[in-house]
């Protein structure tokens, strides 16, 4: 498993992390001072950007867990990913997203994600 690999699993993870310090605490963590991340619904910068819009999009999709549809394909300081978003005990993923992950010294400098099916 690459750094790059472990990175977009435990960015994943945040998305999964319920507990707003924790989340915050992994972010700080995970991503440049500076990052941005921007999808179909939003464009955010920092840290505190991408920590309220998990934190938004937690409430909205209550009960989800992310997870990696696949295996991260990365080279020199990008990778990219699929992810599903499953409803408890369903096997259908409600959303799924691929997204792009570019990092700057082993840190998140940005993220950009597209949906290939969003929630309904």
């Amino acid at each position: 498993m690459t750094n790059l690999d472990q990175t977009a699993r435990n960015y994943i993870q945040a998305w999964n992390q319920l507990d707003a310090k924790a989340r915050r605490a992994s972010i700080d963590e995970l991503f440049t001072e500076t990052c941005s991340y921007t999808d179909p619904l939003a464009t955010v910068h920092g840290r505190a950007g991408v920590d309220g819009f998990i934190a938004a999009a937690q409430n909205q999709l209550a009960g989800l867990r992310f997870e990696l549809a696949g295996p991260v394909d990365t080279h020199h300081d990008v990778a990219r990913f699929t992810w599903h978003a499953l409803a408890p005990g369903k096997s259908d993923p409600v959303a799924i997203g691929f997204d792009v992950m570019v990092t700057e010294a082993g840190k998140i400098k940005q993220i950009v994600g597209f949906l290939d099916k969003a929630p309904a």
